[in-house]
């Protein structure tokens, strides 16, 4: 659970002090973004390869390097006196989460039974989540008090403990011996359909999230001195819905998915159409904070179940498809930024995610007609 904390907090921290470190380093803010598209892109493409390299040596190992690599990447960022050593820094700590969250889900859910998988997978996403309601806030608020270097370091600090937590307790079965090593319900259409709706709602979502600080700043004309607040309400509105909806995720697995997605749709809209209020920015930038967390969750807990072979290449993949959506909304909002201005980075978002919000309907549709079809052949 700590590391699930300590991993998302890495990831997230340069979006809260995005502006700040521009300053400091003396470059753009969409140079900075390009922090966000590098981590993305790195996960993207390096998942699957480490799952499979990485699909034989016991989790207890795995577990234990990765979180040693998050911290030496982390002590190299706060080091970091320009934007390229920051960018390997950042690259490091992207290949290690590259390959944690395909190990860590079998490992979590494999203690429990099949039944309620969703709740495990829930309660690894709550103390992801606390990283936005948590670690996110407070590193903002630290790094606009002190140095943008200062949060950094604190969490190689909190990082540090947990590989030797997880050396000394977790056990070292072979990988394909695990409980949850392989799918309740292989489904090849289903896992395509989850891919696809996972990274369409990735890209939208960051097309427009990786630039939301400057949103509420120039469009909902929030001081710099409530961006912590308001990252703060944020993530209590993941930590809420990540816990709504675990708590039924094993009843509802497949709405679960499609209801998270039209949530964030209607946050991404409503932030560009009434996002000038500075009420309305509010309350659709909680609607999309309950749902980013969700979409990721429900995802994840899907793969335990209809992948077509090893949970572990599944959930890489997973991980994989939805950071090449994260890579390419990041990309895709820097693109927009000098042409339709911050607006239209949520307006575009939006659009995409009520795309991925009718992947998995069609994909329900499809299925209850397959009977029909092969009625008539």
């Amino acid at each position: 659970m700590p590391a699930s904390f300590i991993f998302n907090t890495a990831e997230n921290l340069p979006i809260g002090l995005l502006e700040v470190i521009s300053e400091s380093l003396r470059v753009p803010v969409s140079a900075v973004g390009l922090l966000v598209t590098g981590h993305g892109l790195t996960v993207a493409v390096t998942s699957l390869p480490l799952a499979h390299v990485m699909r034989a040596v016991p989790r207890r190992h795995v577990l234990t390097g990765l979180l040693a690599a998050l911290v030496v990447s982390s002590l190299i960022a706060a080091l970091a006196t320009s934007s390229w050593l920051l960018l390997v820094a950042r690259l490091v700590t992207a290949l290690a989460q590259a390959l944690f969250w395909a190990v860590m889900g079998p490992v979590a859910v494999g203690l429990f039974a099949p039944a309620v998988r969703g709740r495990v997978v829930g309660a690894l996403s709550v103390a992801g989540s606390l990283a936005l309601v948590i670690g996110v806030p407070t590193g903002t608020w630290l790094g606009r008090q002190s140095d943008w270097q200062v949060p950094v370091a604190v969490l190689a600090g909190l990082g540090a403990v947990s590989p030797v937590t997880i050396a000394v307790l977790l056990p070292t079965p072979r990988p394909e011996e695990e409980r949850a090593a392989y799918g309740t319900s292989p489904d090849v259409r289903r896992f395509g359909i989850v891919l696809t709706a996972g990274t369409l709602s990735a890209t939208g979502a960051f097309a427009g999230f990786t630039y939301v600080v400057k949103f509420l700043g120039d469009v909902s004309g929030f001081p710099p001195s409530t961006v912590s607040a308001l990252f703060m309400a944020f993530g209590v509105a993941c930590l809420a819905g990540v816990s709504i909806t675990g708590a039924v995720l094993d009843r509802f697995p497949h709405a679960a998915l499609t209801t998270a997605v039209a949530t964030q749709a209607v946050g991404m809209l409503g932030l560009y159409a009434a996002g000038t209020e500075p009420v309305a920015a509010v309350v659709f930038l909680v609607l999309m904070g309950g749902a980013l967390g969700t979409v990721f969750m429900t995802t994840q807990n899907a793969m335990l179940h209809c992948a077509p072979g090893r949970t572990d290449i599944a959930l890489a993949a997973n991980s994989g498809s939805y950071h090449v959506g994260i890579a390419a909304g990041a990309a895709l909002g820097g693109l927009i930024l000098p042409l339709a201005e911050v607006r239209g980075t949520f307006l575009v978002g939006g659009l995409l995610s009520v795309a991925a919000c009718a992947v998995p309907l069609g994909g329900r549709l499809l299925r209850q007609r397959s009977p029909v079809v092969n009625g008539h052949r």
